[in-house]
C-alpha cells in the first residue's frame, strides 16, 4: 500500500504474523465496533445464530486490518 495515499490503521507485528493494536482512531473504532457487535450478538442471539454471525464479522475485521495495515503480512522474526 502506498503510504502517501492511505495512512495505516494497524501496524504489522515485529514478531509473528498479522497486525497489532490499532495506531489510528479509525482502527480503534473498528475494534470497538467489532467488540460491541460480538458482545451484543452473544447476549441476544442463540448459539447457532451467534456462530453464523461471528464468522462474517470476524472476516470483515481481518479484511479491514489487512487492507489498512502498514506492510505485507508475513511471518517476522524481529527484523
Amino acid at each position: 500500500m502506498p503510504a502517501e495515499t492511505k495512512r495505516p490503521w494497524f501496524p504489522v507485528k515485529r514478531f509473528g504474523y498479522g497486525v497489532g493494536l490499532p495506531i489510528a482512531w479509525q482502527g480503534w473504532l473498528v475494534l470497538l465496533t467489532y467488540s460491541a457487535a460480538m458482545i451484543l450478538s452473544g447476549a441476544l442471539l442463540s448459539k447457532l445464530a451467534f456462530v453464523i454471525t461471528a464468522f462474517p464479522l470476524s472476516a470483515a475485521v481481518v479484511y479491514i486490518a489487512y487492507t489498512r495495515s502498514d506492510g505485507e503480512w508475513r511471518h517476522r522474526n524481529g527484523e
